[in-house]
């Protein structure tokens, strides 16, 4: 089976958490082994993927491993501007500081607090340097749940994507930020920025996505679904709390399937 790398962005409460976690479990239930990152400050994927709270609170975000980024970068987490390494060694960190369910394997990188998501600090550098080997050298289907902020891929690790999906909803400020988001792609080297609608409850919200985003390839729309908003106040896992979504979401990841074997 082939591997597949994807980002999912967009506006803030468009539904990125919602898509990513529908995602991840269609690949899971298809039996391939998930790597699902939490790259979003708000970070509420573990929910959504219906991972128990006594799991959620035993697992550390990357940006806080205090000990850890100082043993591989030779140096704090306090340090700015100075002396560190920009590639310490990542390769155990996935299975070392992850929650793992039903063949989906959850990591939270946790917030660069100092000078942004792209400061030259440790922490940052842990990141990225975790971000390429997962993009680069596993061989899961790797899904990241992130904001709007793509810049902190970087650009050799944004080029190593098979797509950067965009969730929208049917709204001028959605797209926007869609526009916004494929400007930054194209800036780093990505060549494909792909549309998912969300909360759409008519033919008409779908076309009108439709109509003003032409430039971008849509691979499909997940309607607006009160299930959806229900797993989200409890707390549970969306892909069996919301089974309408799942038809929707199984022909997305046919579309992303098919992209993938055509190359294109």
């Amino acid at each position: 089976m082939l591997s597949m790398k994807i980002a999912i962005t967009g506006k803030g409460g468009v539904g990125k958490t919602t898509v990513t976690s529908l995602l991840a479990w269609a690949y899971a239930r298809d039996g391939r082994d998930v790597i699902a990152i939490d790259a979003n400050p708000d970070a509420n994927l573990a929910s959504a993927l219906g991972f128990e709270k006594e799991q959620v609170e035993q697992i550390i975000p990357i940006s806080e491993l205090n000990e850890l980024i100082q043993e591989r970068t030779g140096a704090s987490s306090d340090t700015y501007g100075g002396l560190f390494k920009l590639n310490p060694k990542v390769d155990d960190i996935p299975e070392k500081y992850s929650i793992q369910k039903d063949g989906i394997r959850l990591l939270i990188m946790g917030t660069v607090k100092k000078g942004g998501g792209g400061c030259l600090c440790p922490e940052s550098a842990m990141i990225k340097s975790l971000l390429s080997h997962l993009m680069f050298k596993r061989t899961e289907v790797v899904l990241m749940d992130m904001d709007a902020g793509i810049e902190n891929l970087g650009r050799g690790t944004a080029g190593a994507m098979d797509a950067l999906i965009i969730v929208v909803e049917p709204g001028q400020r959605s797209f926007q930020t869609a526009y916004s988001i494929q400007k930054l792609a194209a800036d780093l080297g990505i060549k494909r920025c792909c549309v998912i609608g969300s909360k759409t409850r008519f033919d008409s919200d779908q076309q009108f996505i439709s109509d003003h985003l032409k430039s971008f390839e849509i691979l499909g729309f997940i309607n607006y679904n009160p299930e959806i908003a229900m797993a989200d106040r409890l707390g549970t896992n969306v892909y069996e709390s919301a089974p309408q979504s799942i038809s929707s979401i199984k022909k997305i990841q046919e579309r992303l399937e098919q992209i993938k074997g055509n190359g294109k």
